[in-house]
């Protein structure tokens, strides 16, 4: 998978093709689905929710520029894949998930696979988790239809962001660098992901 599908597509980050070789992806989703998940698309897992494309995960990570002393929070749990590949890159990883269903079954996988540096919270992602801010990075897993902004106030001095950001069927992947003298935006290319819910998203809860 990281050789044919992430490799083959430009991500060079040492830090990222190590995470993803590590983490076991199948476990993230369902047995009747366990023998497509090294494959490169997104699959169900639930709720109307996905797990992204492998692809997809190492692009938004590698984007990310993380260092290993980084405060990552992620916006949309999902499974807690992403979460897993952040996890073996960067300090600490905070996850919200608005979904319940989906936020317990994270937690649960997250302690049988010891992810101890992996913190979760149920909530509105939207809103962040401003007791825990600033933070090194943020990265939004679903489309939102602006950049929210209780999130960017929450990106530290040198942080950067990594969100969709568009209609509810199709979106641009976007990245944001804060520094002293503002917020820095640059266009990633088309994505399509879930829509954003929350308070500054799309239908709130």
């Amino acid at each position: 998978m990281v050789k044919n599908q992430i490799e083959a597509r430009g991500i060079t980050d040492p830090k990222v093709l190590s995470a993803m070789r590590k983490v076991p992806r199948h476990l993230f989703v369902s047995d009747a689905l366990m023998d497509q998940a090294y494959a490169d698309h997104p699959l169900p897992i639930g709720e109307q929710q996905t797990i992204s494309q492998p692809y997809i995960v190492a692009h938004m990570t590698q984007a990310l520029q993380l260092n290993p002393d980084d405060r990552v929070l992620e916006i949309g749990t999902g499974s807690g894949y992403q979460a897993a590949i952040l996890a073996q890159i960067v300090f600490r990883v905070y996850t919200i998930e608005t979904i319940r269903t989906l936020h317990i079954k994270a937690r649960k996988l997250f302690d049988e696979l010891k992810y101890s540096n992996i913190v979760t919270r149920y909530a509105d992602g939207t809103n962040g988790w401003k007791d825990e801010s600033p933070f090194d990075a943020i990265i939004i897993t679903a489309g939102a239809p602006e950049i929210p902004v209780p999130l960017v106030q929450q990106l530290g001095i040198g942080g950067r962001m990594v969100l969709p950001v568009g209609g509810r069927l199709t979106q641009e992947m976007i990245k944001l660098y804060r520094d002293e003298e503002g917020i820095h935006q640059a266009k990633l290319g088309g994505c399509r992901f879930v829509k954003l819910v929350g308070e500054y998203g799309w239908d709130k809860k």
